[in-house]
């Protein structure tokens, strides 16, 4: 299946994790990617990652920092300049920020958290959609959160911020569909990346792993999710298959977050 033929997809957070896996996805389905992350040397190992297992891919790398809207402008300008065009965008960098109550929550790293996750898409958005506006096509999915549509606890600068990520999504989608473009977000529950790795580590250090084990035991499917399983939905929502879905937020968690 070829659902990406001559199609070009810019992905932020392509280093690793889920925009990694998405990459991988619609590589293998004739895309041209433009990856973007803050982490260079990440990004040239997915680039020689997918190179290896897609041979004919055609891929650029961006270094730069989603919360700086001058760095976000630049990355779609050289997606442009490069390929012509922006086809599919996977507006997905962001971060989990430190773990606290609400009132021990530092400000400052709530600012930080809130201007990558939340400032970071909607710059995305706007200098994406701008380009798709010209085109009269294209499809974009925003990365939210389990976090964005219910409360987690601890987590005041991420839960706030991917609460944001849906109202953008839900907002854009009206906005934008009459120029045949969809606007969708995932919220992903607990999918085995570093960042949810690191989170474990957060509350139980070097038994991370016995405190994943608990954490899942009230998922109704009883494990971690896949970032290849993420990769599969964001392809689908940036495919021309799933042109008519617009505005919706698509939780991919195993059911948890409609158990009480």
């Amino acid at each position: 299946m070829n659902r990406f033929e001559n199609n070009v997809v810019l992905i932020t957070g392509g280093a690793s994790g889920l925009g990694q896996a998405a990459a991988l996805q619609v590589a293998k389905e004739g895309a041209k990617l433009s990856l973007v992350d803050l982490n260079d040397d990440g990004l040239q190992d997915v680039k020689k990652q997918l190179e290896s297992e897609v041979p004919d891919v055609e891929i650029i790398t961006v270094e730069a920092d989603v919360s700086d809207e001058e760095a976000t402008k630049n990355y779609v300008n050289k997606t442009v300049e490069h390929f012509g065009r922006i086809d599919g965008f996977f507006n997905n960098a962001g971060i989990e920020g430190k773990q606290n109550l609400t009132e021990d929550y530092g400000s400052d790293e709530f600012r930080k958290v809130v201007d990558i996750n939340l400032n970071g898409v909607f710059y995305g958005l706007k200098y994406v959609l701008d380009v798709m506006k010209r085109q009269g096509s294209g499809s974009i999915v925003n990365t939210a959160s389990v976090g964005g549509i219910r409360g987690v606890g601890n987590q005041s600068g991420y839960a706030a911020s991917k609460h944001g990520v849906v109202g953008l999504t839900r907002n854009s989608g009206v906005e934008y569909g009459q120029y045949n473009i969809s606007i969708n977000a995932i919220a992903p529950g607990a999918i085995m990346t570093a960042m949810v790795e690191g989170s474990l580590k957060q509350m139980a250090g070097d038994n991370w792993e016995e405190a994943g084990e608990e954490f899942v035991s009230a998922n109704p499917m009883k494990r971690f999710g896949k970032p290849e399983e993420v990769g599969h939905l964001v392809a689908f929502l940036l495919s021309d298959q799933a042109n008519f879905i617009n505005g919706s937020v698509i939780p991919i968690d195993g059911g948890q977050s409609f158990k009480y």
